[in-house]
């Protein structure tokens, strides 16, 4: 199978550094070209993966024989480099969030449907061990049907290295689109439900104290098809130590007959099975797929991921709306 031949657009967050060593790694990819106006980004990409910049426009790659755009520029600018690259005939793979707003999202639903064109993004908890692990025991029954669903997605704010750009107005696109959108995939994936309401909503200020209008705290409750409910805190509440925490991506799933748990930081989950005496701990396996094999798969057929993308930002960004809505009354 011929590589898929990537451009690189943006390099303002640390994110897309795993898609370029994955692309340069891979025996399906390969980084056609690299781009980025933003003297500082560039010389810190350069200066951590050796990245060599191309001085050609964005508008020049998109009229060679590139087959996709890598997009890892800043949240609010993502929107308008996605929507040229699928209005070129390119498919895309991005960091999240894909967009900052519910119009540029539909722009960018309806190019892929006119154009039959993949958009994926770097959605990696789907992929874990633990994950896989819990979709196979919900969908074997054992607990019954998902009752209610917990989970955490708590960051640090971290000002050492988050970039500048993050507390610009207009450029960040709120914290739950930010963030919640992994866990709101992940739902999505491990129930095959979608949300349906939600119940409540909020976002404010409570750790980024240079920075007082920027919303770091964000907590909500939802619905999903059964009227099961969801309820979450993806804040940048976290201390710098997070990533290894039990709290890093930490879901609780209630059951009809008990309760799976798992988390980021072990590859196995968790089980409260009713009338059993103890927990019982069920080892992850490891998945053969990722988000670019996915990608590469499916610009050769098929819609799933496209799709699974699109419904997973729709209700983050929905939700952000409520958020934005009561944070203003």
């Amino acid at each position: 199978m011929k590589k898929c031949r990537i451009l690189f657009n943006g390099f303002r967050h640390g994110h897309i550094y795993a898609l370029y060593k994955k692309v340069a790694a891979s025996e399906i990819a390969e980084a056609a070209g690299c781009i980025e106006e933003n003297v500082q980004a560039r010389n810190a990409a350069e200066a951590a993966l050796g990245v060599k910049f191309s001085p050609n426009s964005y508008e020049e790659w998109l009229a060679s024989d590139i087959d996709a755009v890598a997009v890892g520029s800043a949240y609010g600018d993502r929107g308008e480099v996605i929507v040229k690259a699928l209005e070129a005939g390119k498919h895309v793979i991005a960091d999240k969030p894909i967009c900052t707003s519910l119009t540029q999202l539909e722009k960018i639903r309806a190019l892929c449907t006119q154009n039959s064109l993949t958009v994926a993004c770097m959605l990696d908890l789907r992929y874990l061990p633990q994950s896989l692990t819990a979709k196979r025991v919900l969908d074997s029954r054992r607990l019954g049907e998902v009752r209610s669903i917990a989970f955490n997605g708590q960051h640090c704010i971290d000002y050492a290295h988050r970039p500048d750009w993050y507390f610009e107005k207009g450029m960040h696109g709120g914290t739950i689109n930010d963030l919640a959108i992994h866990g709101i995939d992940l739902v999505r994936i491990l129930t095959g439900m979608e949300f349906v309401k939600t119940d409540a909503a909020r976002v404010w200020n409570a750790y980024a104290d240079r920075h007082r209008d920027f919303k770091d705290s964000a907590m909500f409750m939802a619905r999903l098809e059964n009227d099961a409910g969801v309820l979450a805190d993806v804040s940048y509440s976290a201390p710098s130590q997070v990533f290894s925490m039990p709290t890093y991506w930490e879901f609780r799933i209630w059951c009809e007959r008990g309760l799976l748990t798992f988390h980021y930081t072990d590859p196995a989950v968790t089980i409260y099975e009713e009338g059993a005496s103890t927990p019982i701990r069920i080892e992850g396996e490891a998945s053969k797929k990722d988000y670019l094999s996915e990608f590469v798969r499916e610009i050769h057929g098929g819609h799933t991921v496209t799709e699974n993308l699109l419904r997973s930002t729709e209700t983050a960004l929905l939700i952000q709306k409520v958020a934005d809505r009561e944070t203003q009354i």
